[in-house]
């Protein structure tokens, strides 16, 4: 946004010079911690965005150091989807980044003015984004501020990440969170950052998560009358389906914004290239027009769901308008306690304390009775309905109320639970895992496994198979060496045999060409074989110097180059040869340019004047010219040897060597 002209009169920075170098122009933004401006760097006569931190900000010696540090560091980030950093500096305390300019939008912009997005809309407007953080991750840098604010739009189209390392260098001053500087983006906030304001790769992660969530549905998950509220949400809530306000959604799409934003930091993605991975196949199926893909959302949800099925888990909240508020009602009332020391049940999770009752007063004696003799028979049938009692408990408790698992393996999880359900059993989708023996969608396992112990009423985790474990090689051509291992290394193939060459197309260090080729379906494990350019091939440069015109041009053009001719007259080389070459020497590319110069041969000479005169005076007069003579008489010859005529004629320009007949009467 741009500010009215008031403010921008009113701008102390405005037509300002800082560091001798950036001519301030107009204010393009305003946020918590700084303002935008648009720039003119003199010494590049370029446009640039100066952001210029707020007054008081560099006069805290750690926070100068950390930004000049951070700013370095997001300096040395070189990504398509990245706002680059030119410069950083300080002027008379103001301190300043110098970044790319892009002119256009933000994404908040299409948010206010488009969301909800349709799920294809949303995956590739997240997905420069997440390359952007890829390439930071890699780097080593946590972004920390991802929000709409911070991804800008080009006229073209163009997504890119800005403000790289910016929200440590102020984070790490001291403040917090829910401090201050950080208020305007607590909507956006991983919940580790609000509780202890650790930070990694998949605190972006969360931050993403919840940018696809607004985009989705053109509303944060969480909301509050004060920006506490909103953090504390963060920490005790999960982030809804998206589903629940647009019906629409699909599964999987719901399934990818709740991975990347378990509050549990361990549950997401591990950085933004396995979120990549992960949104690049939703993606895929919403190009096939899939409404549900069961492996896709059981993939993505399994490790959530699993957590919580283990631990019984539930986080006491319910939604309302927005903010997330304490379930009271799934509480029961509370009760005094009665007087023996039992307390009723509380909450889940909660212990129940017996107090011991120390006081209480010691055991009546109690006399003992003589055994009457009569009393035998009734004493053997008394043992023996306890024998028979504790017999029966036995067999009901340990025999009669269990059963043996069924075998359910090689079946699909539908009829795997309809068998199971014959027999009063249920079942549970406990895991998906790869088989190279059991078809893709068949039960590869359960717990417990066929014929062990199972209550009557009991429940069968199965583990699914999702088929043999396949990858395909992906496009690695333009990859420098390093990334295409990466590439490779992220679903398990690994690079086999390396091999350098030339080429005249792609940059040296590049991939040139691999096998097995792109698309290709490979098991784990399989080698994929790499050819690396060592950039244009070198060509040694022949001195052709003397050579024929025709012999210079065949050789050069032969080796690659391009050959570019120049004519001048050369009193010692003979026409047609080479007076010159450049360059004559050393090495050069294929189709770079040598240039030859070549011989005319002599310079031309002007033919005297003989008509006229006596022949001896005009053989001498074109001997010394350098021309040859030749003597014709004429048809009427008088015998007095005067020239009569000349050619070529007198005053044309001739080389010297020329023969000029001259004819005499």
């Amino acid at each position: 946004m741009t500010d009215d002209v008031d403010t921008q009169v009113g701008d102390r920075l405005v037509g300002r010079v800082l560091d001798g170098r950036y001519r301030v122009g107009a204010r393009v933004a305003k946020g918590g911690m700084a303002t935008v401006y648009e720039a003119l760097d003199m010494r590049l006569d370029r446009v640039v965005a100066l952001k210029v931190m707020h007054l008081g900000m560099g006069d805290d010696a750690e926070f100068g150091r950390r930004f000049v540090a951070e700013a370095r560091a997001a300096a040395k980030l070189s990504h398509p989807n990245v706002v680059a950093v030119f410069d950083q500096g300080e002027d008379d305390g103001t301190l300043f980044l110098a970044m790319e300019y892009v002119p256009g939008r933000t994404l908040r912009d299409v948010v206010r003015e488009q969301a909800p997005l349709s799920p294809a809309r949303a995956l590739d407007l997240l997905m420069p984004v997440l390359s952007a953080l890829s390439a930071a991750h890699d780097a080593g840098i946590v972004h920390r501020d991802i929000k709409p604010e911070n991804v800008l739009i080009s006229h073209d189209g163009t997504v890119k990440v800005a403000d790289f390392g910016l929200a440590r260098a102020v984070t790490t001053t001291g403040q917090t969170a829910t401090q201050g500087l950080l208020m305007g983006t607590v909507s956006y906030l991983a919940p580790e950052l609000v509780t202890d304001g650790s930070a990694d790769a998949r605190s972006d992660v969360y931050s993403a998560g919840i940018l696809l969530y607004e985009l989705l549905t053109g509303s944060k998950p969480h909301t509050g009358d004060t920006p506490i509220q909103v953090a504390y949400a963060h920490v005790h809530a999960d982030v809804p389906a998206p589903s629940l306000l647009e019906p629409g959604i699909p599964p999987y799409v719901d399934a990818l914004v709740q991975r990347a934003t378990a509050r549990d930091r361990d549950l997401r993605p591990a950085d933004a290239r396995v979120m990549s991975r992960q949104l690049r196949r939703v993606r895929s199926a919403l190009e096939e027009g899939l409404p549900d893909d069961p492996e896709l959302t059981g993939d993505l949800t399994v490790p959530l769901q699993a957590v919580r099925e283990e631990s019984g888990y539930d986080d006491g909240y319910r939604r309302g308008n927005g903010y997330v508020e304490h379930r009271r009602d799934s509480y029961p009332p509370y009760e005094e306690p009665r007087s023996n020391g039992y307390h009723p049940p509380g909450r889940p999770n909660e212990t129940i304390v017996v107090p011991l009752e120390r006081d209480a007063a010691p055991a009546t004696r109690v006399t003992p009775v003589p055994v009457r003799r009569g009393r035998g028979l009734i004493a053997l049938i008394a043992v023996l309905a306890l024998a028979i009692g504790v017999g029966t408990a036995g067999w009901y408790y340990g025999i009669h109320r269990y059963t043996s698992t069924p075998v359910l393996l090689n079946l699909s999880a539908t009829d795997a639970s309809a068998k199971a359900s014959e027999l009063g059993l249920t079942t549970k989708l406990a895991n998906q895992d790869f088989s190279e023996d059991v078809p893709r969608g068949q039960v590869m396992g359960t717990s417990p496994s066929p014929g062990e112990r199972i209550r009557k009423d009991g429940e069968i985790a199965l583990t699914v198979s999702k088929g043999p474990e396949r990858y395909r090689v992906p496009q690695l051509k333009g990859l420098d060496e390093e990334a295409a291992r990466r590439a490779l290394e992220s679903i398990k193939l690994v690079t086999g045999r390396v091999t350098n060459s030339y080429s005249e197309t792609v940059p040296a260090g590049r991939v040139i060409a691999f096998t097995p080729k792109f698309d290709t379906v490979m098991k784990p494990g399989n080698t994929v074989n790499l050819w690396i350019s060592l950039g244009r091939r070198p060509i040694t440069v022949p001195d052709l110097t003397g050579k024929t015109y025709q012999e210079a041009n065949r050789t050069l053009r032969k080796a690659g180059f391009v050959v570019e001719r120049t004519n001048e007259y050369d009193a010692k080389v003979p026409a047609g040869s080479v007076v010159s070459q450049t360059p004559n020497n050393g090495t050069l590319f294929a189709k770079d340019k040598v240039k030859l110069v070549v011989s005319k041969g002599p310079p031309l000479v002007e033919v005297p004047n003989v008509r006229r005169k006596g022949l001896a005076d005009a053989q001498k007069i074109l001997t010394e010219a350098g021309f040859k003579v030749k003597v014709e008489q004429a048809p009427f010859h008088l015998g007095l040897n005067l020239v009569a005529g000349q050619n070529p004629a007198a005053g044309q320009q001739a080389q010297p060597g020329t023969t000029v007949i001259v004819t005499i009467v």
